[in-house]
């Protein structure tokens, strides 16, 4: 759930070409709120060029959406970008544009801790598939894509990206997600973390001078939302490396977050609900899940439910072993390359003939 961020200078040694930073200013942008933002920012790193066909149509790019908390960049780190954005990858940027966006409230582009605080609009995912959407057709000039696919969040919004625009892409990839509104446990973890920021006094209304120390504790929630049982054990296998293990990650997790931004971010996934318009994808997809995700649990069976809505959609549930990490497997792109192999086999590109 939680994405660790790193600088794309990391990971573009090893790729055949570098990435590329761009910003896009959308002014007296209307949320779904009935908030006004004079200025929005959408921050985006891409990699490679986009090609177009002899009618002008974009046959090359990809978006890919990141999870709550993280940012464009999380796909740069060698366990994701090693695998598909290497030469001769699935995903080689020599081949394709590939969009790694920011969503509205994370990363570069405008969250509530640039000033705004708690008066920052609130947003949902809606608003962040409006702003993604008219970051890649205005900004960009991309009118179709090869590909959407996303972890988290991210997989989340590529169900609502299916159904929004139905005619827009190619193939659907949404990974650690469930496409149904969110509740149970998943909900009550999230009111968790909600209430952990927003009832601690140290909060004042979002106009503290430090973290609250409540922001600790909806930390502690997201490790274990987003933990596997099995890897924890093997990084910890005595109490006192549990100990150490835990303090460490809280030390650096507090300093690297901010609770304002954190709770936006938790809170804007009370809008998400895309299963009453499942039916309106067209694009072959798959869904994958992990068997040992806390926050997608298998044992559920809604996906199986849900997506015989969807015309041409299969699902995979991974099952547990030494190469999964519980809801973080979705950014471990060796695991389940092969799906997203047999998805581009599988969905035939609308537009042919590219050409630069």
């Amino acid at each position: 759930m939680i994405a660790l961020l790193v600088a794309s200078g990391v990971i573009a040694q090893s790729m055949s070409v570098r990435p590329v930073e761009t910003d896009y200013v959308i002014h007296n942008y209307r949320f779904a709120s009935g908030e006004i933002l004079q200025d929005v920012n959408m921050h985006a790193t891409t990699i490679g060029q986009p090609h177009r066909d002899s009618s002008g149509n974009t046959t090359n790019a990809v978006l890919i959406m990141h999870g709550t908390g993280g940012s464009g960049h999380q796909f740069l780190t060698p366990i994701f970008a090693n695998v598909l954005f290497a030469p001769g990858g699935l995903l080689d940027p020599a081949k394709y544009f590939v969009i790694l966006p920011d969503a509205v409230g994370h990363g570069l582009s405008s969250k509530p801790s640039d000033g705004l605080h708690a008066k920052f609009p609130h947003y949902g995912y809606r608003d962040i598939v409006d702003l993604q959407y008219r970051l890649v057709t205005e900004h960009l000039g991309v009118n179709h894509l090869r590909l959407v696919m996303g972890t988290s969040m991210g997989g989340m919004q590529t169900w609502l990206w299916g159904e929004t625009y139905p005619d827009f892409m190619d193939a659907l990839m949404p990974l650690a997600s469930l496409p149904v509104q969110i509740a149970g446990r998943n909900r009550m973890t999230r009111k968790m973390i909600i209430d952990d920021i927003t009832t601690d006094p140290e909060w004042q209304n979002g106009e503290y001078k430090t973290q609250p120390h409540g922001l600790g504790a909806a930390l502690d929630i997201l490790t274990i939302m987003s933990s596997s049982a099995a890897q924890m054990m093997k990084q910890a296998p005595t109490r006192d490396k549990a100990d150490e293990i835990l303090e460490r990650s809280r030390s650096a997790r507090f300093k690297t977050t901010d609770a304002n931004d954190l709770l936006y971010q938790i809170s804007s996934s009370a809008d998400y609900d895309p299963e009453p318009e499942l039916g309106k994808i067209k694009a072959p997809l798959t869904a994958v899940n992990s068997a040992d995700d806390f926050i997608n649990p298998p044992e559920l069976g809604i996906l199986e439910r849900e997506i015989k809505h969807v015309t041409n959609g299969r699902f995979v549930v991974i099952p547990i072993s030494d190469r999964t990490h519980g809801h973080g497997t979705h950014t471990d792109a060796a695991v389940w390359q092969e799906l997203l192999a047999d998805l581009l086999r599988r969905s035939r590109p609308q537009h042919s003939t590219a050409q630069r």
